[in-house]
């Protein structure tokens, strides 16, 4: 008896169909962790799209959801399983997993305990997709991108963190409603440490190419009337709600995370990945854009790179 299957469709292709070329898996279904799966999936950039976590009964909620909306969307093939088997041959993996703070915990003691978790995240991607982007947007996320890219073995083009996208982003968006402009029309950079530590390049804040520090030499000092600083203070109050989106660009130029020390940028000697701007392809991160820094802003990133090789110092990998 002919199966309903059957009687509609004759298969005809006697090898194997090809894989999924463009597979993205998102590791933890968190809001991080869902909000990059939506873009994803909104701006039609895989073929599959796995979802890990070890939340058992709240990945299948999420998983359902999407399938379920998937009629609206261009990828069918929506999966997800505690079991990392469900990545295989991911073209970018993105790790959004990670350990919250507990009240009155220290910084270095959550570190220790996202390490940790990492040690049995990051060998379990490497073990179903060698060849992948692992992005890491899990938090802290510079010190967390270093652990990945010990960890994993990849080479450091292929290990690449969030790092100061938002920050930028916020920055640029900020900056647009001061001057009541659109933030696209806003130019400038937030680099170093996504946190406390982060730099502000004043020297290259720019609108249609005109330097806003040659209009006011004093933008971002502490004595400028205007008070432009309190815009990067309010870069930095505002980390603690993120979204990120970071996947998708061909050849962007986008201020990650990268190994700067290797590299002898900036005067950086600590091993850690700070944010700069860097080219961002189908390979990985291709290129490092160098920036023209002020004596002043150099000082800030290496300020930026001490603060967190004090704390990558003592962590146990």
């Amino acid at each position: 008896m002919m199966s309903t299957k059957e009687k509609l469709i004759s298969h005809v292709m006697k090898e194997e169909p090809v894989g999924s070329r463009n597979k993205v898996t998102v590791v933890g279904v968190g809001m991080v962790g869902m909000a990059s799966a939506i873009s994803v999936l909104l701006k039609d950039l895989c073929d599959e799209l796995a979802l890990v976590d070890v939340m058992e009964d709240k990945l299948k909620g999420e998983v359902m959801d999407l399938q379920h909306g998937s009629l609206f969307l261009k990828t069918h093939k929506i999966v997800a399983d505690k079991d990392y088997s469900v990545t295989a041959n991911s073209k970018v993996v993105v790790v959004t997993a990670g350990a919250r703070q507990l009240e009155g915990e220290s910084r270095l003691n959550l570190v220790q305990r996202n390490v940790n978790i990492f040690k049995f995240i990051i060998p379990n991607i490497v073990k179903y997709s060698p060849n992948c982007i692992i992005l890491v947007v899990s938090n802290p996320v510079d010190i967390l991108t270093y652990v990945a890219w010990k960890l994993s073995g990849f080479p450091r083009h292929r290990v690449i963190g969030s790092g100061t996208n938002l920050d930028s982003a916020r920055f640029r968006h900020l900056m647009g409603e001061k001057l009541n402009i659109h933030p696209s029309s806003c130019h400038g950079w937030i680099i170093g440490e996504h946190g406390d530590s982060s730099v502000p390049v004043w020297s290259g804040v720019n609108v249609a190419g005109v330097s806003l520090q040659g209009l006011n030499p004093q933008m971002g000092a502490e004595d400028d009337s205007e008070n432009w600083k309190a815009v990067h203070k309010l870069v930095v109050d505002g980390l603690h709600d993120e979204i990120i989106v970071l996947i998708g660009f061909p050849q962007t130029v986008l201020p990650v995370l990268h190994l700067l020390y290797k590299m002898g940028m900036h005067g950086v000697k600590d091993e850690v990945f700070l944010s700069i701007p860097c080219v961002l392809g189908n390979s990985g991160l291709t290129d490092v854009i160098h920036m023209t820094l002020k004596p002043g802003e150099e000082k800030q990133l290496v300020t930026s790179a001490e603060t967190l090789w004090g704390v990558q110092k003592e962590l146990t990998l």
